[in-house]
């Protein structure tokens, strides 16, 4: 299964593509690169969204990262993400998100990284800052050997922030997106029409200014970000990202520990020598901020100086008395003024020598009042424009389309002027391409624009059919039918005397990803022929002769086995393997288990004279045979050796050789030819 993602507006955003969108035809999502699924949307950026996917042929979940069509379309900075995303994927690192592929499909480029299961350091800070000093500096500490280690190799991030770090269940540390940023030509401007390099609450004062970044332009960002993490707030905030810049470049940050008394001094060092306006007076690299951390951590005096106060730290004899705010209503919005009441507060003993007369009580009514007036203006002007007035949008209620065919249900909410937003997920064959749940509900109120999530059952996942020609039936039928396969069996019409019965000889469908329910059929073997053999007991006590002329005409083999046996006489059938009378497929060899007669038990003659063991041996229904041999101080005419051993059974009438000790030198062998026989001995 292959294809592109079709082209749509993606929810939200005017002019963007929607990969998951109602122009998608009624299959299963699309796979990029013939091996990536797009399951859902589950971020997205300044230049791109990312998608969670499945890499099909490792079967592993993977980030799939889409530039936006708009910047696809520039050669110029195509070609600089290419060499970037190169760079990217030759970083590994354990505290790097690593980059597994990159590639073009309809019309954009996309990269592919690993799907980490964790947890942005930015959702980290929304819910648990300011974090203690010890864990902010150790999470500071591994982005920082991620970064050094990225400098090293000639890559700087330029977009370090607390959503491009994240951190898994087990505490570990990751930092994504390199290079992805940097994929940007350091001349471009940061004002650039229509694009946006980084983020300004995290820019470093070069950065902002669109002059050359290096290395500790992220020694900045990082800075920034432990300044968020132990604060609870960024160092500059404002409403506009050019405000913002212009604070980088131009204002000194607020000690962290003037927002958090609970901050270490040495950790303020730190962050703000990090934060320091000029390159040249931050840390040089990203390993001396690390190594920094590493003594913070273990209780060593730091290297980095002691910060100077702010301005905004610095004592005044003015006691500004603060008041209700002045609230302006205008034909844009309600802008809010914060005014002051300041008193000097005379040195003492600098009295006028005039008595002083009381203030006018009418005073606190007024202001009073007007804090009253101003409350009310508020909420007729906020209700106002839930209502549509004063140039607000009007609430309303989303369509339930809960159940509803998911194209269908695009259309509908689409016609409110809302944009859906669709996530596939594993479901039943009843449920397919039906909308399972929505967020809003009816329930819920929405303006023009909100974005409404839509939970899509695709069915059940593809399938996966295996090659199993050569396999038996009975081994993989049961499987394919239990993975959702419908199996149809076909049996091969001729036999075969090569091929087992049950054996899967072809399959309809190639082995690869197939929709529940797909059909396959399976041609199988019938096998060799089964036959009866064509005798019964009555063959025990036969001649073997016989027997093999019958089982060969019928096409059988045969295998002739010996045995000794005391019921059954010499060159008859004792009995048969397979039993007579079965059936059995033809060209089988078939045992013959033949009658040798009964059995000779050898006796032991060693160390008898020779007359006593020929009389033994004969006794035995054995024949004899004598190997003179001189042993020196032997007694002559004693049995020395016998062969066979004593207790070999053998046929009657074979021979049993004896070695007989000699008077002389000469050495003579005889055999004694019958039981009467007798040996001379020269």
């Amino acid at each position: 299964m292959s294809g592109t993602l079709p082209p749509d507006r993606v929810p939200g955003q005017t002019g963007r593509p929607n990969r998951l969108s109602s122009t998608m035809p009624e299959t299963p999502p699309p796979v990029y690169n013939g091996r990536y699924e797009l399951s859902r949307q589950i971020a997205r950026g300044g230049t791109a969204q990312v998608y969670l996917a499945h890499d099909l042929l490792l079967d592993r979940p993977v980030a799939l990262k889409m530039l936006f069509p708009e910047l696809s379309s520039d050669h110029s900075f195509v070609e600089r993400f290419r060499r970037e995303a190169q760079a990217a994927a030759n970083l590994s690192h354990p505290n790097i998100v690593p980059v597994f592929d990159w590639g073009e499909a309809d019309r954009t480029y996309y990269i592919v990284m690993e799907y980490v299961d964790g947890e942005p350091l930015s959702s980290v800070i929304r819910t648990q800052a300011p974090l203690s000093a010890t864990r902010a500096a150790g999470i500071a500490a591994d982005i920082a050997k991620a970064l050094s280690y990225a400098h090293r190799h000639g890559v700087v991030h330029r977009d370090v922030k607390p959503g491009n770090v994240l951190i898994t269940a087990d505490g570990q540390v990751k930092v994504a997106d390199f290079g992805i940023a940097r994929a940007i030509g350091a001349s471009e401007s940061v004002t650039q029409t229509g694009l946006v390099m980084g983020t300004a609450t995290y820019f470093s004062p070069e950065q902002a200014q669109g002059l050359g970044v290096d290395g500790r332009s992220d020694v900045y960002a990082l800075g920034v970000v432990l300044y968020e993490m132990v604060t609870g707030r960024p160092p500059f905030t404002a409403d506009t990202p050019v405000a913002i810049a212009y604070k980088h470049v131009s204002e000194t940050a607020v000690l962290p520990s003037v927002i958090e008394p609970r901050v270490p001094r040495d950790l303020e060092a730190i962050i703000m020598h990090a934060m320091a306006k000029q390159p040249q007076a931050r840390y040089a690299t990203a390993q001396d901020f690390h190594d920094d951390l590493e003594r913070f951590m273990r209780g060593l005096p730091v290297l980095a100086p002691p910060p100077s106060p702010s301005p905004s730290e610095v004592g005044s004899q003015t006691i500004a008395i603060p008041v209700s705010p002045t609230l302006v209503l205008s034909a844009t919005g309600l802008a809010v003024a914060p005014t002051e009441i300041q008193e000097r507060v005379p040195p003492p003993g600098t009295g006028s020598g005039h008595p002083e007369y009381p203030k006018r009580r009418f005073v606190p009514w007024v202001l009073a009042a007007i804090v009253l007036a101003a409350a009310l203006v508020v909420i007729v002007y906020i209700g106002g424009r839930s209502l549509g007035y004063f140039g607000g949008a009007v609430s309303f209620h989303p369509r339930d389309v809960v159940n509803m065919p998911y194209r269908k249900a695009e259309s509908l909410l689409r016609g409110q002027g809302l944009d859906p937003i669709v996530t596939f997920q594993t479901g039943n064959e009843q449920s397919k391409f039906l909308v399972t749940s929505q967020d809003p509900t009816l329930g819920d109120l929405v303006k023009k624009h909100d974005e409404v999530h839509l939970t899509v059952s695709r069915g059940p996942n593809p399938i996966d059919l295996h090659y199993v020609v050569n396999l038996q039936l009975n081994q993989v039928e049961g499987q394919l039918k239990a993975a959702g396969f419908i199996v149809h069996v076909v049996y091969e019409p001729r036999n075969s005397a090569v091929i087992p019965s049950g054996t899967i000889l072809s399959q309809s469908r190639q082995s690869g990803y197939y929709a529940y329910g797909t059909a396959v059929t399976l041609t199988v073997a019938r096998g060799l022929k089964l036959v009866k053999l064509p005798f019964n007991r009555a063959v025990v006590g036969q001649q073997i002769s016989a027997v093999r002329d019958l089982l060969t005409a019928e096409g059988f083999f045969i295998n002739p086995v010996l045995q000794f046996s005391s019921t059954v006489a010499n060159g008859l059938v004792i009995t048969t393997e397979p039993a007579p009378g079965t059936k059995q497929p033809l060209g089988l060899t078939i045992t013959l288990v033949i009658s040798q007669g009964p059995a000779a038990i050898v006796p032991d003659v060693v160390h008898r004279t020779q007359g006593a063991a020929m009389a033994l041996i004969e006794a035995a229904h054995l024949n004899v045979g004598v190997t003179p041999v001189t042993i020196p101080g032997i007694e002559p005419l004693y049995v020395t050796a016998q062969s066979p051993d004593p207790g070999t059974q053998e046929k009657r009438g074979a021979t049993v050789m004896i070695s007989v000790e000699q008077p002389n030198a000469t050495t003579t062998t005889t055999t004694t030819p019958s039981v009467s026989g007798i040996s001379s001995i020269p």
